[in-house]
């Protein structure tokens, strides 16, 4: 009968993947997050009378924000609990969301949107991710962080056509209710359903040999954490690269494209929705091409793929501004499914390359510093492309400066050190 055992517990789903699928869902809801300020611009135009710029501004205070959250709260994930950052974040979403159906001046949008929505939405996001795959599992982490990656782009397929069309039919407000009501319903999941670690389920991470031993647990100061990780790390010439490249990645997707695709497609004569479709098929080959990286991340030098992601997205933003048409051509489908496939492909070798900074240990706060440059460039590219369209009426040249930035940093990341240690 003994010997039968191990073979039985063999049957059993891993609290791995459960604790990845309930993140899953969850940053599906962050993309649902993230996705709606694209929809709102054109909205809060026509509503308020507000300029592109004005509400860009407060897009570009979401996306800093974003960022610059992401490393207290890979801290704070440490010290408190994913559970609890989690949730918290989700209600401040959700609070935020909801109380912009009774703004009427331009702060208003800046504050809540801006601070309260990207504060609560950066203290999950990507280190959320990194946070669970560094602590669930030892296998499989390259494919399992490119998975939950894609999350967020799978919750752009699925709330983006249906934002575009709430905000058409029942006005922008509807748009900020929803958001709302996606994040409260995701707060009792997430208590109920996410283990805070293994051992929480008497388990090991999945993939863990016998000698495993759990880390400690840090009791020290988040804030203080997460400040002497970016000392430390700035004395590392890699951790700028990783900075560097990843400040562009930012510009040229969530900056970029993510909030100005749909407005730049409406001025080249496409209804809000079908923009607003396009964008979400972009989600659909970002699910895609995310996991795609994640697989060759686990067998590949993640600075080799940095350099082709990088490269190729330079050569695809060149092509933008010609082939954004009145109505849908082949061309445009073709720039759809590329681009869509090196969206955020960037990211598991990104993650696996932090882990060299300062060792696995430090790894997920190290990422989030990487990913607050990230969101610096996506809160530049936010306002600066909104700029640059009232002043010269396209965004043809936001598209070249992205593209030329991106060419640079194919070359910049293969300068990152050498060394074996990538693939532990």
């Amino acid at each position: 009968m003994s010997a039968t055992a191990p073979v039985s517990k063999k049957r059993y789903l891993h609290p791995a993947w459960i604790a990845m699928a309930v993140t899953f869902l969850t940053l599906v809801a962050v993309g649902g997050f993230r996705s709606a300020p694209s929809v709102l611009i054109v909205p809060l135009q026509d509503a308020f009378g507000w300029g592109r710029d004005t509400i860009s501004a407060a897009v570009g205070i979401n996306v800093l924000l974003f960022g610059l959250t992401a490393p207290f709260a890979a801290a704070l994930m440490e010290r408190f609990g994913i559970r609890r950052v989690v949730m918290a974040a989700l209600t401040t979403v959700g609070t935020g969301a909801l109380s912009t159906i009774w703004m009427t001046q331009p702060w208003h949008l800046y504050l809540l949107w801006g601070v309260v929505v990207g504060i609560g939405s950066g203290s999950m996001a990507l280190v959320f991710a990194a946070s669970v795959a560094n602590r669930w599992f030892i296998k499989r982490k390259g494919i399992v962080v490119g998975a939950l990656t894609a999350g967020q782009a799978t919750g752009q397929l699925i709330f983006l056509p249906n934002l575009s069309l709430l905000a058409l039919h029942h006005g922008w407000k509807s748009v900020s209710i929803t958001v709302a009501c996606a994040a409260f319903v995701m707060v009792p999941l997430v208590f109920i359903f996410l283990k805070e670690r293994p051992s929480a389920a008497g388990v090991t991470p999945y993939g863990a040999d016998e000698e495993w031993q759990e880390p400690p647990i840090i009791n020290r100061n988040a804030g203080r954490e997460a400040i002497n990780a970016l000392k430390e790390g700035a004395k590392v010439r890699d951790f700028w690269y990783l900075m560097g490249s990843f400040f562009v990645c930012g510009l040229s997707t969530n900056g970029l494209i993510g909030t100005h695709f749909i407005p730049a497609a409406h001025d080249h004569g496409l209804s809000q929705v079908t923009a607003a479709s396009l964008l979400a098929l972009i989600g659909v080959f970002d699910v895609i091409g995310t996991i795609f990286s994640g697989w060759l991340t686990d067998r590949i030098d993640p600075r080799k793929l940095l350099f082709f992601y990088y490269f190729l997205r330079g050569l695809s933003l060149f092509l933008l501004p010609s082939i954004l048409f009145s109505s849908i051509h082949a061309s445009t489908l073709i720039f759809v499914i590329f681009y869509g496939l090196d969206w955020v492909a960037t990211v598991p070798p990104t993650i696996v390359l932090c882990r060299r900074v300062l060792g696995p240990e430090r790894a997920t706060v190290i990422y989030g510093w990487v990913f607050a440059a990230h969101q610096i460039g996506g809160s530049i590219a936010a306002y600066g492309a909104a700029v640059l369209r009232v002043q010269f009426g396209n965004y043809a040249s936001a598209f070249y400066i992205s593209g030329i930035l991106c060419l640079i940093t194919a070359y910049f990341v293969l300068q990152i050190g050498d060394k074996a240690a990538w693939k532990k």
